[in-house]
């Protein structure tokens, strides 16, 4: 199977002074899944009663490449957790789908049992390939809600646009079936997606967004491709993740 090349892009670990570069207030913090995988994470506080985003990353990178928008997060009173997949980043391991599940609800079930925050207070969120893994989240764990950006319905979904409907299961073992997981969602929902993703076309978010119970909340960003979302969209943006995590937290 082609997994690691069509799906799994992580970078290698650059080690810098991330929190003096950031000027955050950087929590290293190792995850243990199993004996044989460890997880690498940031945990950035805003504050005891701050509302706390649960990161679950895309395909590509680590979670050195999130920096500035943790930045912009913490910034608007809200703490989030980063986590790199197995296999991304200092994490051990090899990137699988089932593995990326695992490694989310290990970071969730942390943030609960050793941060001690209440599911009331947290927000799960996924960009990208992380859309689906932060929906299998909520589908097992309780939150505050749930933010997609970037979101497809399943790997299917991508190979029938980029490569001409070819059964993806051909020559992956990874479904990423996010639209599968969406009906036994029920908490509020908010999906961004950039009008000109040439990557994962609007119409993925539409569908996404058509598939999923109220309420729910969809926030197209004018000029904004599939990566530099944050980017484009900017203040606007950054208020609009602010107010419907303020709006869903307690």
């Amino acid at each position: 199977m082609f997994d690691n090349i069509f799906v799994f892009q992580p970078s290698p670990w650059n080690e810098q002074q991330w929190r003096h570069i950031s000027g955050l207030p950087l929590e290293e913090v190792w995850l243990t899944v199993d004996s044989d995988i460890h997880l690498y994470s940031w945990y950035v506080d805003a504050g005891p009663k701050q509302p706390v985003l649960l990161w679950c990353h895309g395909n590509a990178g680590n979670i050195s490449h999130r920096l500035s928008n943790i930045s912009e997060l913490h910034r608007r009173g809200i703490s989030v957790m980063i986590f790199d997949y197995r296999g991304y980043g200092k994490s051990t391991g090899v990137p699988s789908e089932a593995g990326f599940y695992q490694d989310a609800l290990t970071a969730y079930d942390f943030l609960r049992t050793h941060k001690k925050v209440n599911p009331k207070r947290l927000v799960i969120f996924g960009r990208s390939l992380g859309t689906s893994v932060a929906g299998e989240v909520l589908r097992q764990r309780s939150a505050a809600g749930l933010i997609l950006e970037g979101a497809f319905p399943s790997l299917q979904s991508m190979a029938d646009h980029h490569y001409f409907g070819v059964p993806a299961h051909w020559f992956l073992n990874s479904q990423f079936n996010l639209n599968e997981k969406l009906p036994d969602i029920s908490r509020p929902l908010l999906v961004i997606h950039g009008e000109n993703d040439t990557i994962v076309p609007i119409k993925f978010g539409k569908q996404v967004y058509k598939a999923a119970k109220p309420p729910k909340h969809w926030y197209p960003v004018r000029g904004a491709s599939h990566n530099d979302v944050p980017v484009v969209g900017g203040r606007a943006y950054f208020h609009q993740l602010k107010i419907f995590i303020q709006n869903i937290v307690s």
